[in-house]
C-alpha cells in the first residue's frame, strides 16, 4: 500500500484553504495535500491534462476535498466527471461546502459523492471539522488492496 496518504483541496477561498492546511498541519493528517482553485484545474490534475499535461501530483491522490461554488467549472461537474471515470470513481469524494441547499445536497449524492459536510462559520469549528474528515477517510476508511496500490 502506498504510504503516501496524498489530498486534493479544490478550493477557491483562500482562508478556507489556509484553515483546512493548518488543520491537517496541526493533526499530521497527511503527507502531501496539493491546492487547486477552480474546477477547471481540479480536472486537468486528476486527469494529466493542459496545464499538467506533463506532470501529475494528483496520480497518488486518496481524497478530494470538494468545494461547490468555484470558478470556471463548478464542483458538481467535477464530482459528476470523477465518479463516472474509471480513473478516478474510487476515490473518496467529500463535499466540504458552505451550501445548505438542499438542491446541491440531493445532486452531490446522486452523483456518487461519499460525504457532504457544510463549513462551519466559526474558526474552530471548521478546523475541527476538517480535522474529523481527514482521520476518518485517510486513517480508518479501509480500502480494497487493489485500489490502494
Amino acid at each position: 500500500m502506498n504510504n503516501e496518504m496524498d489530498i486534493l483541496l479544490v478550493e477557491d477561498n483562500p482562508e478556507d484553504v489556509e484553515i483546512t492546511l493548518r488543520a491537517f498541519q496541526k493533526h499530521h493528517i497527511a503527507n502531501k495535500i496539493h491546492v487547486v482553485r477552480d474546477g477547471e484545474e481540479a480536472l486537468e490534475c486528476l486527469f494529466s491534462t493542459g496545464r499538467y499535461a506533463d506532470c501529475s501530483p494528483c496520480e497518488n491522490t486518496r481524497l478530494i476535498l470538494l468545494d461547490l461554488k468555484l470558478p470556471k467549472i463548478d464542483g458538481l461537474e467535477v464530482l459528476q466527471r470523477c465518479k463516472t471515470d474509471p480513473r478516478t470513481k474510487h476515490i473518496p469524494i467529500v463535499v466540504l461546502t458552505s451550501s445548505r441547499e438542499e438542491e446541491d445536497l440531493a445532486r452531490s449524492y446522486n452523483f456518487g459523492v461519499n460525504s457532504y459536510v457544510v463549513k462551519p462559520v466559526d474558526f474552530p469549528q471548521f478546523s475541527d471539522a476538517v480535522r474529523q474528515v481527514g482521520l476518518y477517510w485517510m486513517l480508518l476508511n479501509q480500502v480494497p488492496a487493489e485500489l490502494s496500490a
